[in-house]
């Protein structure tokens, strides 16, 4: 009589939530598992083809044979953004056991049509950031992607960026047959593991290619101005000795026979004009700055391409520049490593650039955050990118003032005006 009817019942609830939740415990610690394998398999797979391939090539075309092979897939293919984030471009393609280059003939027969693909990818803004997926039919996708889906019996396409904090180097393209959630839900799991490493990889490479072509580049200078400097020591000063001589020796005997003097002016206009054709070629010579990008265009394309890669708001703001006489791709390169630190570590609610003249004549350039601000230790400690920025300042004659605080952001201001209108040092005579 002091049996409790809904005791039982009670106590069965309890013991099925208890099970529930067990079993999504359980669950959840093996998916973490699964994820961490995955991630483990990706980076050790990026070593063993870092080491085994020498050519960034190699490196992709084993990358992506293995992406396809282990995921059970059809085709695998890389689409690479071009520097200015214009447009992307297909570069290579794994299909039917057969590679393929994106300037191929038979490319479009085995991976998605390029032209409408990398139009795509590049107007696909969400794509900029995170792995998107398309099933049948997916009507964002172009008409012609999709016919040519329908036609290999793909229902499943995963797209992932190949993205760096800052930009976005390209995109990896795996299409499927198999669409069942957890195929999938794998699929973009190893995806966008290999996606990373492979991001990696080109972005190393990148960085060495720039490297190689920059040393190439300086020393292609430094023995064109080794000539021009050879040229001008020797040829162009000594055809300048020789007119001075020539024109000595006609001032000092005005009166000459005819065939004298009609000789003597022969040799002085041969001099004349060997020499202006050996500065002539001194200058030919020496690094030219012609098609040099403007400071506004290189300040919109600097923020334009981070605009796609962040949710900050970034504001630009341009009055009318001076001259500044070749200056353009240091400015360039500060604004863009000033802003490429506000996107990835201020932690801000908004960005500003602001370019404007200084009394007509000299350039202030400022970009701001209100951000967290950069923590006092690493304001004394710099880093590259801040000692980057200092050297292209001193090198264009211009000074630079990071001004920051705790939760009050930071601003990078750089300021220059030419020479003769900058303001002297004041010294202390008792000093």
């Amino acid at each position: 009589m002091f049996d409790n009817p809904a005791g039982p019942t009670v106590g069965t609830r309890s013991v099925d939530l208890l099970e529930r939740e067990l079993a999504a415990a359980l669950d959840s610690e093996r998916r973490a598992d699964c994820m961490a394998r995955i991630q483990t398999d990706a980076v050790q797979l990026a070593l063993d083809l870092a080491v085994r391939e020498t050519d960034i090539d190699g490196f992709f075309r084993a990358f992506i044979r293995t992406l396809v092979e282990e995921c059970e897939s059809r085709v695998c293919a890389v689409w690479r953004l071009q520097d200015d984030g214009s447009r992307s471009e297909p570069w290579l393609a794994y299909a039917n056991g057969e590679f393929h280059a994106g300037d191929a003939a038979a490319w479009d027969a085995v991976a998605p049509p390029r032209e409408a693909m990398a139009a795509h990818l590049t107007a696909h803004a969400a794509g900029w950031q995170e792995t998107v997926e398309y099933w049948l039919d997916d009507e964002r996708l172009p008409a012609s992607v999709r016919a040519f889906n329908a036609a290999n019996g793909i229902v499943s396409v995963q797209v992932a960026p190949l993205m760096l904090p800052t930009h976005n180097l390209g995109w990896i393209v795996l299409a499927s047959a198999d669409a069942s959630s957890c195929e999938t839900e794998w699929r973009r799991a190893v995806l966008e593991a290999t996606a990373k490493q492979a991001t990696l990889t080109l972005h190393q490479n990148t960085l060495a290619e720039q490297s190689r072509r920059e040393a190439r580049r300086q020393a292609a200078l430094e023995e064109r101005n080794r000539l021009a400097r050879d040229i001008h020591d020797t040829l162009t000063q000594g055809f300048a000795a020789i007119l001075m001589q020539l024109q000595a020796a006609q001032r000092s005997t005005p009166s000459l026979p005819p065939k004298v003097a009609s000789a003597l002016e022969t040799a002085l206009a041969l001099a004349r004009s060997n020499m202006i054709e050996a500065r002539r070629s001194v200058g030919a010579l020496r690094p030219a700055e012609a098609g040099q990008e403007s400071l506004p265009d290189a300040l919109q394309r600097i923020v334009g391409l981070a605009r796609r890669t962040t949710d900050i708001p970034i504001e630009l703001t341009i009055n009318n520049l001076p001259p500044l006489g070749g200056m353009e791709r240091d400015i360039a390169g500060i604004a863009q490593e000033a802003l490429n630190n506000a996107v990835r570590h201020s932690q801000g609610q908004a960005i500003t650039v602001k370019a404007t003249a200084v009394r007509s004549i000299g350039l202030r350039l400022s970009v701001s955050d209100n951000g967290r601000g950069i923590a006092a230790a690493d304001h004394r400690s710099g880093g590259f990118g801040l000692t980057s920025m200092q050297e292209r300042a001193e090198r264009i004659g211009a000074s630079l003032t990071i001004v920051t605080a705790p939760r009050a952001g930071t601003e990078v201001v750089l300021a220059w005006e030419p020479p003769s209108f900058s303001i002297p040092v004041k010294v202390d005579a008792a000093s």
